[in-house]
């Protein structure tokens, strides 16, 4: 009698071949090897996807035989919708978009299969949510006011979801298929091949001899982990388990130690050159070049972390903890880069290729041949400087990393790429009622023709939705919705989806349902309410971003250099001032409402105009000659 044990194991190793199949598949298509061309990749990747999701993501502690028999009866029906739309698809070219009973029939069953696996596999909400836009185009005559509709028929709604390039298999699955498995997989190899240690020993060989020196590390480890963690949960997962022990051995309080690590790793969402998955799906979306996009986010990106490493010094003067210290372990920058420069090098060249021009895809996939490339001529170095001699041994290990690293890398894209395929059916309904022009319509009615109501009404309802879905999810939503509204009104295109990614990233670490920081809290053993309000805290200079790329589009590196030169240095004062406030600490603990004052400054630095930069300097320089002076006497 085979147990429950047996099965999962067996589940497992299936899992293990299928994601190894279909991540090579990728790597040949990517590779020119073997070209597929759009439709069917979409189709192959979303029918592995939901396959190893159903083998893998079983969060029931102990399921029974009855559960694991549901899945495979859900896998041989991914299989089965996958083969019939790979066969019919060009049929239904031919005819022009015609569709047969047949197709609905396999529609429903799709979308079902989707809503199913994504309950069990990232969770209720999202499934929840897009249960909510599936039933609009049925109860559309109902709706009140504005969102009155005409109904669709369950042929008209199921066929446009399962056989057009529209729904499910639309734009956010054709970026899964392209855009981020690869760049998974390219983590992945990173990961596998041990150059977290390298990144790890890189951040702290910076920053050794600064004050605050553990959390620095933290916060640049957390902007480089970004290469290899697609999520900010993961990220805090990888650094956290690192930096944070390390935090709390320097006295950091486990609270303090959670929320610094949990908004440093929200940070490697929005940091290039390999940014969060949204940023991808952003790129085809609106027509924009990867590279713009990481163009445009790099400033903006930087002031964050700016932020972060000011409060961490700050605090650390404040509380006395983390100060210099030479008995700490100290690491050579040059000693680092010559043990791990066959880590450094692909990852140069991937930022060299991408701002050169080349594909985000192409570039990732050169990356990694870079790596295996300079790793094994590492590795036989190594082998031969030992005498150990090259043997089969040093290729068959080389084969199974790379085995790992491609299952690790697909294991990576399957959350993402369910949350793609779930979005594309919420995009679908969107695109095929015109919903999304009726909400448009309502959010600027809403605003009064606004922009900065606007532009609040998008930050909350980013950060509503941000609290039980994905930010992929997430900027879909909003970006189909809320950001032609913004656009509407005058924001620049790449500038309106920037804001939305922005607000989808941080609501992360936005409590009541702060992923980010509940992930850190477990690591650190901290409340998890106390981490996410503390990670908010330190983290409120990143809700102001957006709004200071709107007002000063020079931090997009829109503009002459003058006017990004200008616009930098007034936005670095202003996080600077902004982020003392937040500490509460200038040399001196600051009083309340001298921190409001500072607070209030730097909001003025924020909105471009010449008055109310005067204004904000005037309020920054009094506080700044009020506290040095009461410095002073307290010194003396």
């Amino acid at each position: 009698m085979i147990d429950n044990k047996s099965i999962q194991k067996l589940f497992q190793k299936i899992a293990g071949v299928l994601a190894i199949t279909v991540g090579i598949f990728h790597l040949l298509n990517i590779s020119g090897i073997y070209v597929v061309s759009s439709m069917p990749l979409r189709v192959i990747h979303l029918m592995f996807m939901l396959s190893i999701a159903l083998l893998i993501k079983i969060k029931k502690a102990n399921p029974t035989k009855s559960d694991y028999l549901l899945r495979a009866l859900g896998i041989i029906l991914s299989f089965a919708i996958g083969i019939y739309i790979l066969y019919r698809w060009k049929d239904i070219i031919a005819s022009g978009g015609v569709t047969t009973s047949l197709d609905t029939y396999f529609g429903i069953a799709m979308v079902c299969l989707i809503l199913i696996t994504t309950w069990k596999s990232i969770g209720s909400v999202l499934a929840v949510v897009a249960s909510i836009f599936l039933l609009y185009p049925f109860v559309g005559p109902q709706m009140p006011g504005i969102l009155e509709n005409r109904a669709y028929s369950l042929d008209r709604t199921f066929s446009f979801l399962f056989a057009s390039t529209q729904g499910i298999y639309g734009i956010p699955i054709s970026v899964a298929a392209s855009y981020i498995i690869i760049f998974c997989i390219y983590g992945a190899f990173l990961s596998q091949f041990g150059a977290g240690e390298f990144l790890f020993k890189f951040s702290a060989s910076i920053t050794s001899k600064l004050v605050a020196a553990t959390a620095k590390t933290s916060i640049i480890f957390s902007a480089l982990i970004g290469m290899i963690s697609g999520s900010a949960a993961g990220n805090v997962a990888i650094a956290g388990a690192i930096t944070i022990p390390m935090m709390k051995k320097r006295g950091y309080s486990p609270v303090k130690a959670g929320a610094i690590q949990a908004v440093a790793a929200t940070g490697g969402q929005i940091m290039p050159p390999v940014m969060g998955a949204a940023a991808f799906l952003m790129a085809e979306m609106i027509g924009e070049p990867y590279s713009g996009i990481m163009k445009a986010a790099f400033i903006p990106a930087l002031l964050y972390f700016l932020s972060i490493f000011i409060i961490v010094h700050l605090t650390a003067l404040k509380d006395k903890v983390d100060l210099k210290d030479d008995n700490q372990e100290q690491y050579s920058l040059l000693e680092v880069l010559k043990e791990g420069w066959h880590f450094a090098l692909p990852i140069i060249a991937l930022l060299f290729l991408l701002v050169q021009g080349y594909s985000p895809f192409k570039s990732a996939f050169y990356s990694i041949i870079i790596l295996v490339i300079v790793y094994t001529i590492s590795k036989a170095k190594l082998y031969i400087t030992t005498k150990q001699g090259l043997s089969i041994a040093l290729v068959i290990k080389l084969v199974k990393k790379i085995l790992k690293a491609i299952e690790k890398g697909v294991y990576d894209t399957v959350p993402i790429a369910i949350a793609c395929a779930v979005s594309g059916l919420i995009v679908g309904v969107i695109t095929m009622t015109g919903i999304g022009a009726k909400l448009t319509n309502l959010i600027i009615q809403a605003s009064n023709g606004q922009m900065l109501m606007a532009m609040v009404f998008t930050m909350i309802i980013s950060i509503i939705l941000g609290m039980g879905l994905p930010t992929t999810a997430v900027y879909l939503i909003v970006a189909s919705v809320v950001a032609p509204a913004l656009v509407k009104m005058g924001m620049p295109l790449l500038t309106a989806h920037l804001y939305v990614f922005f607000f989808g990233c941080i609501s992360t670490i936005t409590p009541p349902v702060a992923l980010a920081s509940y992930v850190s809290a477990g690591i650190a053993d901290a409340d998890i309410n106390k981490v996410g309000w503390v990670a908010f805290k330190y983290g409120l200079v990143s809700f102001l971003l957006p709004y200071m790329f709107v007002y000063s589009p020079a931090l997009l590196l829109e503009g002459s250099i003058l006017e990004v030169i200008i616009s930098v240095a007034v936005s670095i004062i202003g996080v600077y001032v902004i982020s003392i406030s937040i500490v509460g600490f200038y040399k001196i603990n600051i009083d309340t409402i001298y921190r409001i004052l500072l607070f209030i400054a730097g909001i003025l630095l924020v909105y471009q105009g010449y008055i109310t930069d005067l204004i904000g300097f005037a309020i920054i320089a009094a506080i700044f000659f009020i506290t040095n002076k009461k410095a002073s006497i307290k010194a003396f």
